[in-house]
């Protein structure tokens, strides 16, 4: 069976422990802090339950057990990997990319895992099996993970081990026939309270003493124990859709999770206390390039609407013949060409590893380097592009239910193209995606999601192919001698 929304949002009462502005949330799904983004949740199910999407969304799991979402296939070729990458861009356009940690991204991390399930065997066959079951587990459930992969800031100059709380990050404080036993901390849970289920790792280099951290597993997020503290949330205050059409049905939450002695089983424990085995379970294994391919074509999705705001931009205020602002969307125009060439580059430069087809390394943390860069850049030139008209609107939706005000916006908002309504909608729109509270936030995401800007200009400068390139220099450097200098040059004895 494929799982639609109204099962997903059935999946969601659970008696998981939320807490936002200070109390116990209870149903998570009619709560107003998080209902309408839950809908929006739910609506990717609906769109992959429809008959016309069955070959589009899902495929024949090989080991004959029916059919399951395409972001658990395990891509054995290029024609696989695109087939894959199609159905998670058509998923990304309904929530226009910003939907950071939609079911698709952790997915894409635990098959990256699995891909490489040989380097999970080399380190226990054991846990190697856990993780593997898991994986099948997530599969035919359609389970929608999130992860909390980053410890908590506090002091970032010792490591978690000499933090003056032991057990601020969360870590094994016991273990025993019947599992691990975790308390402390982790961050940052997106989409935590919309998941079924949560992967805790750490993707942050860990050190010597540093082992109790070390762990990776699965549990529910309504596992005893487990709270889950909100941050403020944009859709609690986004209380009209046509104010903020994205903060009021596309603010997926961050949430930091407490664990309070939860005890994790073993069959969901896939590493345990091995600093070494963290960073391969994500480096020595497909999943950081693929978690972060899915993250790409999201990128792509939501780069091109942001290109269509800014057309639309210059449409409604008049100005799309003015040279400099041709030159603006030109300018927009590439760079949204360069996320989808990237996106591109890598499936065509993918290899065969093993049995499956994996999009190249480099070319993935190429377009990390670049879009951290490039999104804010983004933002700056629709902010420009839009002047005062993301500001001078009207306080809410509720001014044209008065007839005087009404009339006013019919005089103070024109436009070409559209009508006052229409100037007002589109631009409260404008401002929900570069300015709002909520924009702001996905500003910060773009450019940290993927780790500091050193980090993944280090996985650029790891991944590089640089003896081709010094290959070149020093043919170049043989051509010629010191003899040469006063004589005839390689070419000229050519």
């Amino acid at each position: 069976m494929i799982k639609t929304g109204a099962q997903h949002i059935e999946m969601l009462r659970d008696g998981r422990q939320v807490y936002v502005n200070g109390q116990a949330v209870g149903d998570v799904t009619v709560h107003p802090a998080f209902r309408r983004t839950i809908r929006s949740v739910g609506s990717l199910y609906d769109f992959q339950a429809r008959p016309d999407n069955r070959e589009l969304m899902t495929f024949e799991v090989p080991e004959g057990g029916g059919r399951a979402n395409r972001i658990w296939q395990l891509p054995r070729s290029h024609a696989e990997l695109v087939e894959r990458r199609r159905a998670l861009e058509a998923w990304t356009e309904l929530h226009y990319g910003f939907l950071g940690r939609a079911p698709d991204h952790v997915a894409s991390c635990i098959c990256g895992m699995f891909m490489g399930i040989e380097v999970f065997e080399a380190y226990d066959k054991v846990r190697a099996g856990a993780l593997s079951e898991y994986y099948r587990f997530a599969r035919d459930n359609e389970l929608y993970l999130t992860y909390a992969i980053l410890n908590p800031q506090a002091d970032r100059s010792k490591p978690a081990s000499e933090q003056q709380d032991r057990f601020l990050t969360a870590g094994v404080v016991d273990q025993d026939a019947g599992g691990l036993t975790i308390r402390g901390a982790k961050m940052l849970a997106t989409g935590g309270i919309m998941a079924n289920e949560v992967l805790i790792t750490c993707i942050q280099p860990l050190r010597e003493g540093d082992e109790p951290y070390a762990v990776s597993f699965a549990v529910p997020m309504n596992a005893g124990g487990l709270e889950i503290l909100s941050r403020k949330s944009y859709e609690e205050s986004a209380v009209n859709v046509f104010d903020n059409p994205l903060a009021s049905r596309f603010d997926e939450n961050d949430a930091v999770l407490y664990f309070d002695d939860v005890k994790v089983p073993w069959d969901r424990v896939f590493i345990n206390q091995d600093v070494a085995m963290c960073q391969r379970q994500f480096h020595a294994t497909p999943a950081h390039v693929f978690q972060n391919y899915q993250a790409q074509i999201r990128l792509m999705v939501k780069m091109r609407f942001l290109t269509g705001i800014a057309r639309r931009i210059a449409e409604t205020n008049g100005v799309i013949g003015f040279p400099q602002v041709r030159e603006a969307l030109g300018q927009l125009a590439a760079q949204n060409a360069v996320v989808d060439a990237l996106v591109h580059a890598m499936e065509v430069k993918g290899q065969i590893r093993g049995a499956y087809f994996v999009p190249d390394a480099h070319t993935l943390y190429s377009a990390q380097v670049l879009t951290q860069q490039l999104y804010c850049e983004v933002i700056a030139a629709l902010r420009d592009l839009a002047g005062g008209g993301l500001i001078m609107l009207p306080s809410s939706a509720q001014d044209f239910a008065d007839p005087h005000l009404r009339g006013l916006i019919e005089k103070t908002q024109q436009s070409p193209v559209t009508s006052s309504e229409g100037r007002v909608k589109f631009f409260k729109l404008a401002w929900d995606a570069v300015g709002s509270e909520f924009a702001s936030r996905h500003t910060q995401y773009e450019m940290f999601y993927a780790g500091a800007s050193f980090v993944t200009k280090g996985h650029s400068f790891r991944t590089f192919d640089w003896d081709r390139c010094t290959q070149l220099v020093d043919h170049m450097l043989d051509s010629y001698s010191l003899d040469d200098g006063a004589g005839r040059g390689a070419l000229d004895a050519a």
